[in-house]
């Protein structure tokens, strides 16, 4: 096995196609059949199975994958570790958020982290699926950023943060009328019975969301079967649509606090211990982490405890 195998293999099965593998590898179509056929005589076993030019991993080339992704990332382990050791002021993080959590967060968090590794490369992706299985798949990821649910064991998980999911309403909704009449002698926001609010017209997130999971919990805890005009994977969205009156929505406070409205909603606390989430940072357990990388984990902390 060398590395440039390694790749080869991996790259085919990924586009089950050979020219398309070759145009990502910047190699001829020609080059990369002529070494998987080599390949695949040296080992005396067919890697994968011809079928109307889809190139299909057999038994053998699913193993040989499978070592294939571990010694990869062993091999970028021990460069992550060999640039640490030598104190080389060069490198790279690759963090992976979802959509509406890195609008939020990068624009906070890489100033700082620039500003004590003004050379470290920092390359942030917008996941909008399971962004913790990407983790567990693709080895280039180093942390994945996300709101906590169901953990795998095959990964480490830090807390970065906690956050309240608020009640929004626009400004010319009834119940923003009462705000300056509700005190809550515990938190910053007004508070507010959800118990009450049974026959408003609720924007919500898909329950697959953290934040849809958390808004379905909680209507059910208050016996409400929501009026529900709309469905939208997007914050911002929805509380634009509050925005206008269209309907009430929950949020995390931070994604209230990072959206410039022409007028902001009003937002309510439940003062409910069920109202909140964590979010938290992933990577592959066992994994190498470099001076800049646990600094990366220290500011992202941080960007949770600044007003």
């Amino acid at each position: 096995m060398n590395i440039h195998e390694l790749n080869y293999v991996l790259c085919i099965a990924k586009h089950q196609n050979m020219t398309k593998a070759a145009q990502e590898l910047f190699i001829s179509q020609p080059t990369l059949s002529k070494h998987l056929g080599k390949l695949e005589r040296e080992l005396g076993v067919k890697l994968f199975s011809r079928i109307d030019n889809c190139y299909i991993p057999t038994y053998a080339g699913r193993r040989y994958m499978e070592y294939a992704s571990r010694v990869l990332e062993l091999t970028r382990e021990w460069e992550k570790e060999l640039d640490d050791l030598c104190s080389l002021n060069d490198g790279e993080l690759n963090v992976a958020f979802p959509l509406m959590r890195s609008s939020c967060m990068i624009p906070k968090i890489l100033p700082a982290f620039r500003r004590i590794h003004p050379n470290i490369r920092l390359n942030f992706l917008e996941e909008t699926y399971a962004i913790q299985e990407r983790l567990l798949t693709d080895s280039r990821i180093d942390f994945a950023i996300f709101s906590d649910g169901i953990l795998n064991p095959k990964l480490e998980y830090e807390t970065l943060g906690q956050e309240e999911i608020l009640l929004a309403v626009s400004p010319a909704h009834p119940l923003a009328k009462e705000a300056g009449n509700i005190s809550c002698q515990v938190c910053v926001y007004p508070q507010v019975d959800l118990s009450r609010l049974g026959n408003e017209k609720f924007i919500l997130h898909f329950p697959e969301q953290n934040t849809g999971a958390i808004t379905e919990r909680l209507l059910k805890k208050y016996g409400i079967e929501p009026k529900v005009p709309f469905y939208t994977r997007n914050t911002q969205a929805a509380l634009l649509l509050v925005q206008q009156n269209e309907g009430i929505c929950f949020a995390p406070e931070t994604y209230i606090q990072n959206i410039t409205f022409a007028t902001p909603p009003v937002c309510f606390s439940l003062h409910d211990p069920d109202a909140f989430t964590s979010t938290i940072l992933a990577y592959r357990k066992g994994a190498y982490l470099t001076s800049y990388a646990v600094d990366f984990i220290q500011i992202a902390k941080d960007y949770f405890r600044i007003p």
